[in-house]
């Protein structure tokens, strides 16, 4: 086979979720899959974090803005290299292509009617939410499969759109192996020094998305403040300051930012130890379509705090302390209870440990592979020239 696999953002210095999960996804391609050949397609950028091997073509795609870059320059490619099959992995998709289609797609809370123009996205969100609508319900129509991440996102988008069981599939997201305990604490002391981090911190991955819940997060470590004092403070990473003052002024807690360290971006291979040397990891989401981070802080040994709603509970099962994200008082009491409650504390890391060990970017990359070959060898010569004319 001939695979081709988008990854517009992947060479981008500052990456974040959906990114780390199609570079996982072709790492771990390359490791198992030595017969089929692959051509990466990717916008040029600094960080040339994926190179050529054998069978992988590592291929720099100019096309310009990313709606030219994916629904011209991508399929133009793609069309070039003589691909049997094209993957796109970030929600969006070509909507003519000449091969047929698979694509990952993470959610769809951008086709909620409240989500195009909901309070606290930016212009920059609110235009990606725009393009999102008006692309993905075309591209369903012809995808031949589409992957999601969780048996909670599978269903919402099957009935969303009216799709056919055999049409989408859940496929898990996996935790990288360098998210693990730390004993080292050497290593742990320069990452501290490394980023100002303070003795004692809860850790909060927000940010501007309403469904992260900022607010809600700190409503709740504000009246924990006021209950315990603040000696534990709370880590932010890659938030801005004034974002953080314009929250602080709505919940009239501005007396608190004197304890929310913003650390900036941090690099992947230093967020172990971050998450090693937190008190407790809070991700209490109104909504989330898997939660990468709430494994890599239980295979860190941490303890987390997370939400009732969408996929989280799904995920985490029973090894984590579960909380309604609409009431920052119950954020606020499982804070308490955890860092009162030792013997508690120690069973949710207990079992954060053995299930995080569930989930592998390896098993992932083979579900992956194994749906190439089915959607290639089992559709006959005129079945796939037929999807392929349909796509033209």
């Amino acid at each position: 086979m001939r695979i081709a696999i988008e990854g517009q953002r992947l060479f981008r210095e500052k990456k974040h979720g959906m990114d780390f999960v199609a570079l996982e996804l072709i790492k771990n391609l390359m490791k198992i899959d030595k017969e089929n050949e692959y051509f990466i397609f990717v916008a040029p950028d600094v960080d040339k974090c994926l190179h050529d091997t054998d069978n992988f073509k590592i291929i720099e795609l100019d096309g310009g803005s990313y709606p030219k870059w994916e629904q011209i320059a991508l399929p133009k490619a793609v069309k070039q290299y003589n691909c049997d099959i094209l993957q796109c992995t970030s929600n969006t998709a070509p909507i003519k292509c000449s091969v047929p289609l698979i694509v990952i797609l993470h959610d769809i809370i951008y086709m909620e009617s409240v989500a195009l123009f909901r309070k606290g996205y930016s212009m920059y969100q609110k235009f990606g939410n725009m393009y999102r609508r008006y692309v993905v319900p075309r591209v369903l129509k012809k995808a031949a499969k589409i992957i999601t991440v969780s048996n909670f996102e599978r269903g919402r988008i099957k009935e969303f759109f009216g799709l056919p069981d055999n049409k989408i599939v859940a496929i898990y997201n996996g935790v990288g192996t360098h998210f693990k305990i730390i004993d080292n604490t050497k290593q742990l002391a320069q990452i501290r020094e490394k980023y100002s981090l303070p003795e004692k911190y809860f850790f909060f991955l927000g940010n501007t998305d309403p469904k992260k819940n900022t607010k809600g997060v700190l409503k709740a470590y504000s009246d924990y403040v006021k209950q315990k004092g603040n000696d534990i403070k709370l880590l932010m990473l890659d938030y801005e300051e004034a974002e953080l003052m314009k929250l602080l002024k709505e919940i009239n807690a501005e007396e608190i930012r004197k304890d929310i360290y913003l650390a900036g971006y941090v690099n992947n291979t230093d967020l172990p130890a971050i998450y090693n040397m937190a008190e407790l990891f809070l991700y209490p989401s109104m909504r989330e379509s898997f939660g990468i981070p709430m494994l890599e802080a239980m295979a860190c040994g941490t303890a987390v705090i997370t939400s009732n709603t969408s996929s989280m509970p799904e995920v985490a099962i029973d090894a984590a302390k579960i909380i309604n994200p609409t009431k920052p008082e119950e954020i606020t009491n499982a804070i308490i209870e955890l860092l009162e409650n030792e013997d508690l504390r120690n069973s949710f890391i207990e079992k954060g440990v053995k299930r995080a060990s569930d989930f592998s970017w390896q098993a992932m990359a083979k579900q992956n592979l194994r749906l190439y070959k089915e959607v290639l060898n089992g559709a006959t010569v005129e079945e796939k020239y037929g999807v392929q004319m349909m796509f033209i």
